[in-house]
């Protein structure tokens, strides 16, 4: 699931039509909260995305909905900041697109709706009580990544039977990726694959280093992911 998929289904989640209907006769303006690891321009498709699937909802901005818009620059030290900076708001919600940016709102608030826009392992990071029944004021999806893990290794092995290195390029800095790099470490071990890993920024220069680093070691890189890289960091 692409993460432009993952917003659309988040705006249908969280924006229902008897919402807007509310809006609309009320003349309330709702005010939303944007917390985002990366910078503006590296997440600039998201946001339009995220824009558009609002508008085909109903909600406009400056209209009945306002969005308060934080990006930690690839610097997550700044979370905790910007998270308490929109609690500080009254903002009537906070959307997060990290899950490092959801254990900051989590902290931050305990009564302002949380909304995920896509979790590893929310259970795990203690961010929900479970799956069925988050409980408190943290919901959104979940990925599944780290069950899913195993398997996709599994059927990479089984496409390319004398595989012995995998690539795998990963943002440091806890939260769901580091339960997902343990998952995969674990999952190579028993196919018996090394695991090249390579760590990376979410941004244009990060990625390009990243490519780099994994040509040096010998691993190719397949032209559609770098085209669609291409694609999304510009």
């Amino acid at each position: 699931m692409t993460k432009q998929i993952i917003f659309l289904a988040l705006c249908s989640l969280l924006l229902a039509p008897c919402c807007a209907v509310e809006a609309q006769q009320t003349g309330k303006i709702f005010r939303i909260g944007f917390l985002d690891p990366s910078t503006a321009s590296g997440s600039a498709v998201l946001v339009d995305t995220f824009r558009q699937e609002l508008s085909n909802l109903g909600w406009i901005e400056g209209k009945n909905i306002s969005v308060d818009y934080r990006f930690a620059d690839v610097k997550r030290e700044r979370l905790p900041e910007l998270a308490a900076d929109l609690v500080r708001l009254k903002v009537d919600l906070i959307v997060v697109t990290g899950m490092q940016s959801a254990l900051e709102a989590k902290k931050a608030t305990t009564t302002t709706p949380i909304v995920i826009a896509s979790a590893p392992d929310p259970v795990g990071l203690g961010l929900v009580a479970s799956l069925a029944r988050p409980g408190g004021n943290v919901t959104g999806l979940s990925s599944l990544n780290p069950e899913l893990n195993t398997k996709r290794l599994e059927i990479l092995k089984d496409a390319v039977p004398k595989l012995t290195r995998v690539g795998l390029l990963w943002t440091p800095g806890g939260g769901g990726g580091d339960i997902q790099l343990k998952e995969l470490r674990s999952a190579a071990q028993a196919l018996k694959l090394k695991l090249e890993e390579i760590k990376t920024q979410p941004d244009p220069k990060g990625l390009e280093s990243a490519f780099q680093a994994a040509k040096q070691i010998g691993i190719t890189i397949p032209v559609r992911v770098l085209e669609r890289a291409n694609k999304v960091i510009k």
